[in-house]
């Protein structure tokens, strides 16, 4: 079963590879458009401390900005589900602020904090993490049954035990939910702030940096890293919402 899930992928990506190294070199493609894979392998071999270093800085960004932003964002959804004005409120502010392009914040946030700090970028990770994770979060809590919302009512609940027993744990699956769509998009929110100044230690600056200097295929090694990382993540996620949702029904 698992063979047969996994061979399939693994196939195609060779192929895949296999096919853009014939294309780069029969067409004789310039390494500023497309660098071989083999030449990439190469630099991915020569750069590979490099690589695992600068990997380390952006994980950790993301890593932090993801806590951050899914503790921030399961907050704001309890305390939307919670109250009606609460959450016509907050809930056109935080996708306001899904509509804010990266672009845009980096830069700010590094005035603003100086660039001397991680604090922007894990600042840019927090805010595009909170929003799938509230969308998703209040979602589920909204999944209350009104047999248990009326059960709780009759037993004089306050908004918090409502919320600790009924609420949370029905919304478990959606929260998990928001976590696993959050986890990936960090490393990409990481890795693209690091283009707008600051320190120059992350797998998105190595980028810019590489092709800026026209070694192209050790800016794709770092892409290839980036993607590494990217996946890492998005198996963590898949990893915690399988097992938080063992057995639970949506």
């Amino acid at each position: 079963m698992t063979a047969s899930r996994v061979l399939p992928p693994v196939a195609f990506g060779i192929a895949v590879l296999a096919a853009w190294e014939v294309l780069v070199v029969v067409a004789g493609v310039p390494a500023f458009l497309l660098p071989a894979p083999t030449a990439i392998a190469a630099q991915i071999g020569a750069q590979f401390d490099v690589l695992v270093s600068t990997a380390a800085v952006t994980g950790g960004n993301a890593l932090v900005g993801l806590v951050a932003g899914f503790v921030l964002g399961v907050v704001l959804a309890l305390l939307a589900a919670g109250s009606r004005l609460v959450s016509d409120v907050l809930t056109p502010v935080v996708l306001a602020a899904s509509a804010v392009p990266i672009v845009a914040l980096a830069p700010v946030f590094t005035t603003m904090f100086g660039s001397t700090t991680e604090i922007p970028r894990r600042l840019v990770v927090t805010l595009v993490v909170v929003v799938p994770v509230f969308v998703s979060t209040a979602r589920g809590l909204r999944q209350v049954q009104p047999v248990h919302a009326e059960l709780m009512s009759s037993l004089a609940a306050t908004p918090w035990q409502h919320a600790r027993f009924v609420r949370l744990p029905g919304a478990v699956p959606f929260v998990m939910t928001g976590l696993r769509l959050a986890a990936p998009a960090a490393v990409i929110a990481a890795v693209v702030a690091e283009y707008f100044g600051g320190l120059q230690n992350g797998l998105g600056s190595r980028i810019s940096s590489a092709a800026a200097n026209t070694a192209y295929a050790r800016a794709w090694a770092f892409v290839a890293a980036s993607i590494a990382l990217g996946l890492l993540f998005h198996l963590a996620g898949l990893l915690a919402e399988r097992l938080l949702t063992r057995g639970r029904t949506t």
